[in-house]
């Protein structure tokens, strides 16, 4: 192996392998791609005891999340070879970043939990793969669990990939045996997990079976672009993989964007990744995935190729998004107070900025805001919380299913849900989700008293259900979805929530009024908070809105009585997630976020106003 502190550039073609980690969430793509940095010595001895955990997961949602939100590429030298990386996501609301980036790679590691098996997840991006013509390797992680079941898993593999083959090839595929989070890996199942290993064979492996790319390196230089970077330094880095020819520093280049448009643009320096870092290097050569500066309208799924012979690639198709919500300037009585961007110029700014990465995003204009579109809720609230972080103050409406006209019929997307739940409270699975005219597809037991249940139904019918679940299992459903096509629009679903208790002035709330809101419902917020006339300060035991005071003071007197000087005792108030702020919304109420608080309101803050709107 390398020893990390000579990466070499311009490889022989044959000397270079493409490949991509791709799972469902939480199998342990981002821990193995850890292992394999560290063990093919990308780091100095010193460096490597300072490295944490998912080394690939650098922003900060993604630590805090424990998931990979953006798709990443790394390098590694191992002995003559150039083993470049690609880390996709693995929840479903983040495919466009596998999709995007699936055309950089030649083979692929899948990896699959030696306990739970194929999930949504793999069955999509495993799509992707093969039908990118992708050579897999196939991983099974984790098999040191107690609850392993590796002969069961090897064959629901085998039907997956039965059924998803596009050719003959494609059902012949090495298996591995990993426990990713020690770095050990194995071509045949260990007697004994505990012994010395290494993941050496997984090295091996990808040298064998993932096949060198196939390029052209006498034509004319094209490459896609398939991800951008930027620092203040050297402004924006191109991404994509060289599909002909050979790019040097102060090359004259053509951008051809996606309606055809030719730039003109000259290479600034050439790049290529080395572990976690960047090093600048001669040049590239066919299959070789560089990141170039002095592109800076580059956008995503465009072509740069030879100035002298432009020849666009096939621009990149990701699936359309499912769900979409307004998404606006805040317009509450505390407008400014908490945020340093207000303005709707300021969001669209941000918003157009987000679409050069963010290729499963949508935007369009509104009077007041935009609709923007994503590939479900965590999608969404991956942005708004990223926004917010940046201190812009934004106000956004409830989750609306995006619908698509076909010969004249209005089509609905429909989903794929995974419910792993103890067997105790299946009835209450099957419950809710029978209300939402779900179909149950499957259901069977896994070990340890836990059955597995796998539903089709509308996308619409999936709002708010996350959180529903959760309190009725207490808290031990594992849940997962993937769009599964479409369907004809359906009956609405009867799913109403109960009112909301609504501030009835602007002021600071008090424990002596938050007493009595106690006795109506369910309460956000606690004492000594300021709130506004339209706030939603709690959940109704109701079904219809209340207005109540809760900034109401206990009238003093100079009289003392046993009973009136009690000390108050509040229950702490319910405080809710972003996508469980989300859920809860209703139609004519939006969430008001900032840098330091959420707040639900009515979309009317008036009384009156809101009688208007209802009619």
């Amino acid at each position: 192996m390398n020893d990390g502190s000579s990466p070499t550039a311009g490889h022989d073609p044959a000397h270079i392998r493409n490949l991509a980690i791709i799972a469902h969430v939480d199998h342990g793509k981002t821990t193995i791609v850890d292992h394999m940095l560290k063990q093919s010595q990308i780091f100095g001895a010193h460096q490597a005891e300072m490295q944490q955990d998912l080394i690939m997961d650098s922003g900060d949602q993604e630590k805090e999340r424990g998931i990979t939100i953006t798709a990443k590429v790394t390098a590694v030298e191992y002995g003559d070879y150039r083993l470049n990386i690609i880390d996709t996501p693995g929840h479903a609301d983040f495919s466009g970043e596998v999709e995007r980036t699936l055309n950089m790679a030649d083979g692929c590691l899948l990896i699959v939990d030696a306990q739970e098996g194929p999930m949504p997840q793999t069955k999509f991006v495993l799509t992707k793969a093969l039908e990118n013509g992708l050579k897999p390797i196939v991983v099974i992680n984790k098999i040191d669990k107690s609850a392993s079941r590796v002969d069961e898993v090897e064959h629901e593999l085998a039907d997956l990939f039965l059924e998803l083959a596009i050719d003959d090839d494609q059902l012949h595929y090495p298996e591995f045996y990993a426990i990713g989070r020690e770095g050990k890996a194995w071509d045949k199942l260990p007697d004994n997990p505990e012994e010395e290993a290494t993941l050496k064979p997984l090295f091996d492996a990808i040298i064998e079976y993932i096949p060198a790319p196939r390029v052209e390196l006498d034509g004319a230089f094209q490459m896609l672009v398939t991800a951008l970077a930027w620092d203040n330094f050297k402004g924006k880095y191109a991404i994509g993989r060289i599909t002909r020819g050979k790019v040097k520093a102060a090359d004259n280049v053509v951008l051809i964007n996606r309606e055809g448009e030719h730039s003109k643009a000259r290479i600034g320096e050439v790049f290529m990744s080395h572990g976690v870092s960047r090093f600048p290097v001669d040049g590239g050569i066919a299959g070789d995935i560089v990141q170039i500066t002095g592109v800076g309208d580059a956008q995503i799924g465009e072509t740069i190729a030879d100035a002298e012979n432009p020849e666009a690639l096939p621009t990149i198709e990701v699936e359309a998004p499912t769900l979409q919500i307004y998404l606006g300037p805040n317009t509450s009585p505390f407008k400014g107070t908490e945020g340093d961007f207000t303005t709707s110029r300021q969001i669209g700014d941000r918003l157009q900025k987000e679409l050069e990465t963010n290729v499963g995003l949508r935007v369009e204009q509104e009077d007041k805001g935009f609709l923007v579109s994503g590939r479900g809720e965590l999608h969404l609230s991956v942005l708004i919380e990223t926004m917010r972080r940046e201190g812009f103050e934004l106000e956004i409406g409830r989750p609306q299913v995006v619908t698509t006209e076909i010969e004249g019929e209005t089509f609905e997307p429909v989903e794929e849900f995974v419910v792993e739940v103890p067997e105790e409270h299946v009835g209450a699975v099957q419950t809710e989700l029978g209300s939402r005219r779900a179909v149950q597809k499957e259901q069977h037991a896994l070990s340890g008293g836990v059955t597995r249940l796998t539903y089709e139904l509308p996308t619409r019918a999936l709002l708010g259900v996350r959180g529903i679940l959760m309190t009725n299992t207490k808290g031990t459903a594992v849940m997962n979805s993937l769009t599964n096509g479409y369907q004809p629009v359906g009956q609405a679903l009867d799913q109403q929530r109960n009112g909301a208790l609504i501030a009835f002035e602007q002021g600071t709330t008090t424990p002596f009024a938050l007493q009595n809101a106690e006795e109506r419902g369910i309460v956000f917020v606690g004492g000594g908070e300021k709130v506004y006339q339209g706030q939603i300060i709690g959940l109704n035991s109701r079904g219809d809105d209340l207005e109540i005071n809760v900034c109401k003071a206990k009238q003093l007197t100079n009289m003392r009585s046993k009973a009136s000087d009690g000390v108050v005792q509040l229950t702490p108030p319910t405080v809710f997630s972003l996508e469980q702020n989300m859920d809860f919304l209703e139609n004519d109420e939006l969430l008001e976020v900032t840098p330091s608080s959420m707040r639900l309101r009515k979309r009317e803050l008036l009384p009156h106003m809101r009688k208007r709107a209802k009619g």
